[in-house]
């Protein structure tokens, strides 16, 4: 097996930096470390397993009714995750509100189903969907550790930053209420896109 099908959704062709795809939840989630976290789990799970079943279904699918087809089975998973985040991390489902069940108009598992799994055998089309779904997630935890540190001055909930720091304990920090805002997500984001193509010319438009 091509192991490019893994490697590359994560580095050369992320969804999130390079395809431009999950945008919404990216800015949505990344406040803080645990929101992020779930969701970038949530969206894995939830991509593999529908790249998977409808990899192994797709020479049954009539042409005409597949996206109807594939959408049944996306929400499928997205309600198995969303129903196990309510009954084992109840706060934290939450704290994600409405874009766990948006998962379903994610443009990364239609996007994926369509360019991959359709044409591809079961195994592939899972390693496909979970490299994706984890090229997406890496992003998200990344913005959601800077945010969470310099917005907050915690990880996970945990101080980091020490209390002596802080100008009311007479320090000389503050936090940066800035990086608890949505705008910095979308800032952070246009950060790591142009590090990218700056690493990766060949990403760059001629």
């Amino acid at each position: 097996m091509d192991k490019k099908i893994f490697t590359t959704p994560i580095f050369t062709a992320n969804p999130v930096t390079v395809l431009v795809l999950g945008i919404c939840s990216a800015l949505a989630v990344t406040a803080k470390m645990q929101p992020a976290c779930i969701m970038a789990l949530s969206v894995t799970i939830v991509t593999g397993c529908s790249s998977f079943l409808v990899s192994l279904i797709r020479n049954t699918i009539p042409n005409r009714i597949r996206i109807i087809i594939q959408l049944v089975v996306v929400a499928l998973f997205v309600i198995l995750v969303d129903q196990i985040l309510k009954a084992y991390v109840y706060e934290i489902s939450k704290q994600l509100s409405v874009y766990v069940g948006l998962i379903i108009t994610n443009c990364i598992l239609m996007g994926r189903i369509e360019a991959f799994a359709l044409g591809n055998k079961p195994i592939p089309s899972f390693i496909d969907g979970i490299a994706n779904g984890m090229g997406y997630g890496i992003i998200l935890i990344a913005i959601a550790f800077v945010r969470e540190l310099l917005g907050f001055g915690t990880l996970f909930g945990h101080q980091i930053i020490p209390l002596s720091w802080y100008a009311s304990n007479g320090g000389f920090y503050e936090n940066n209420g800035l990086f608890s805002m949505a705008p910095m997500a979308l800032i952070l984001v246009g950060i790591v896109v142009w590090i990218q193509r700056s690493i990766q010319k060949n990403l760059q438009e001629k």
